[in-house]
C-alpha cells in the first residue's frame, strides 16, 4: 500500500466520527492500546528535539521498508504520533522522504492544539523523513 493510499484509508476510517474532539479522542485512545517503547529505547537519542513532551520515535528499515514506533509521556501526543507512525510505517524511505504529510490537518485534529506542541508534531514527521532520507 502506497503512503497516499494509506492516507485516504485513515481518513476514511476517521472520518465517521464527525467531532473534531471525539476524532482526538479515539486516536489516543488506539494508541493507548500499543505497548510503550522499552525503557531501553527512551533514549535521547530517540528523543524527538523541539517537542515540549517527552516523545521518543524509534524508526527501522527491512526489505527496503521504513516502519516506526513511538511514545510519549502525553496521552495526546502519544496518539497523534502513533498515527503518524501508523501513516508511515511500510513505506519506502523514497515515499517518506518526498511526502509532506496533511493526515492530521485533513482530519481536523491540529485546530485545538497549541503552537509548541503542533511544533513537536512537525518536528516528529520532520525526524521521520529525516530518517528516511538516510535509508535511501
Amino acid at each position: 500500500m502506497t503512503l497516499a493510499e494509506k492516507h485516504r484509508r485513515l481518513l476514511e476510517e476517521y472520518a465517521a466520527i464527525d467531532d473534531p474532539q471525539e476524532r482526538l479522542a479515539a486516536v489516543v485512545d488506539r494508541a493507548r492500546r500499543r505497548p510503550p517503547l522499552p525503557p531501553h529505547e527512551r533514549t535521547d537519542a530517540h528523543r524527538i528535539k523541539g517537542c515540549v513532551s517527552a516523545a521518543w520515535l524509534v524508526g527501522e528499515c527491512h526489505a527496503g521498508r521504513c516502519q516506526f514506533r513511538s511514545d510519549a509521556d502525553s496521552p495526546i501526543v502519544r496518539g497523534l504520533l502513533a498515527l503518524l507512525a501508523d501513516l508511515h510505517s511500510g513505506a519506502t524511505p523514497g515515499e517518506i522522504a518526498a511526502a509532506e504529510s496533511s493526515l492530521l490537518d485533513d482530519l481536523g485534529l491540529t485546530r485545538s492544539l497549541s503552537p509548541t506542541r503542533l511544533n513537536g508534531l512537525h518536528a516528529a514527521a520532520r525526524a521521520m523523513r529525516d530518517f528516511a532520507r538516510s535509508q535511501a
